[in-house]
């Protein structure tokens, strides 16, 4: 069982990224999954759930309009798309579902 994040990287104020999440090892359309972040000195955080069916969605308040969970369950794969980034969403942020854990793939936002 095994989820890997990819997509992270340095970007400037306003500008975008799409964080991919592939799972292996359990089957993937039965779960819920999630994508949290943790910042330097804080607690990890939920940014974004997805059913498993991709038909409904949360988000943290702080990315609400922003940001967007999406899923594809024939590759096996959530995504998170951020827009409109600020320096305060610079973090590592970690994949999750079916009690699993990416390594995280870190993100900052600066000029």
């Amino acid at each position: 069982v095994q989820l890997v994040e990819s997509g992270g990287g340095l970007v400037q104020p306003g500008g975008s990224l799409r964080l991919s999440c592939a799972a292996s090892g359990f089957t993937f359309s039965s779960y819920a999954m999630n994508w949290y972040r943790q910042a330097p000195g804080k607690e990890r955080e939920l940014v974004a759930a997805i059913g498993s069916a991709g038909g409904t969605m949360n988000y943290a308040d702080s990315v609400k309009g922003r940001f967007t969970i999406s899923r594809d369950n024939a590759k096996n794969t959530v995504y998170l798309q951020m827009n409109s980034l600020k320096p305060e969403d610079t973090a590592v942020y970690y994949c999750n579902g079916r009690g699993v854990w990416g390594q995280g793939t870190q993100v900052t936002v600066s000029s």
